[in-house]
């Protein structure tokens, strides 16, 4: 899936969530395909970036968000998210609370990535 996927970075691999621009169904499709690939990876060994923007949420999507989170805590050792103004803020809060993990915002894609591969 070209919305879903791992990357290289600076020679680190980074997972990208794509769900700039997407309907519910189709962040719902990436939610799953992220969850498949990231579950697959050694403990605090993969590092993520969301690139957000111009797309839909609804409850479910925000429940589906909140259960790949959590789900995927083990395996992550950093995340990233781009494109994510106003109301979105407060979902992303309210992910991170209830997943007991952080998450980074950045205003480009370059500053996160750069971000995931330097600690």
């Amino acid at each position: 899936m070209e919305r879903a996927r791992f990357v290289q970075h600076k020679g680190k691999e980074i997972f990208v969530l794509d769900c700039s621009n997407c309907k519910p169904a189709e962040v719902h499709q990436i939610i799953d395909e992220c969850a498949l690939q990231v579950r697959r990876r050694p403990a605090k060994s993969v590092r993520t970036l969301t690139i957000a923007g111009g797309g839909r949420f609804d409850n479910e999507t925000i429940g589906k968000l909140k259960e790949l989170t959590q789900g995927n805590e083990p395996f992550v050792h950093n995340a990233a998210i781009v494109g994510i103004t106003g109301l979105y803020k407060v979902v992303v809060t309210a992910i991170s609370l209830f997943s007991k993990r952080e998450f980074h915002l950045f205003d480009t894609e370059a500053e996160a990535l750069d971000f995931l591969v330097d600690d």
